[in-house]
C-alpha cells in the first residue's frame, strides 16, 4: 500500500479525480481525520472536509508509478 496527500478543493477537481482513478483496478481509500471512504465514490468524497489535504491510500501489490503519474495534478 502507498499513501500520498492530495488536494480536491473544487467540484471539477473531484469529478476529474474520480474519472482518473476509475481507470485502475486497484482499491483507493481517502482518509480525512477518522473518516475513511472509497475514493471512487463522488458522494463519499463530498462528505469529507475538502478544504484540507486528504490522504489517499492506494492498495496495490505491484508498482504504482502509472497511478502516481495520473494523480500528479492532485498531489501536494
Amino acid at each position: 500500500m502507498k499513501t500520498i496527500q492530495i488536494s480536491l478543493n473544487s467540484i471539477d477537481k473531484v469529478k476529474s479525480f474520480v474519472n482518473d482513478i476509475t481507470k485502475f483496478d486497484y482499491d483507493f481509500d481517502l482518509v480525512s481525520g477518522r473518516y475513511v471512504i472509497d475514493a471512487k465514490s463522488i458522494m463519499g468524497i463530498f462528505s469529507l472536509d475538502l478544504s484540507k489535504p486528504i490522504d489517499l491510500n492506494i492498495h496495490a501489490e505491484d508498482t504504482v508509478d502509472d497511478v502516481l503519474e495520473t494523480l500528479k495534478a492532485y498531489m501536494l
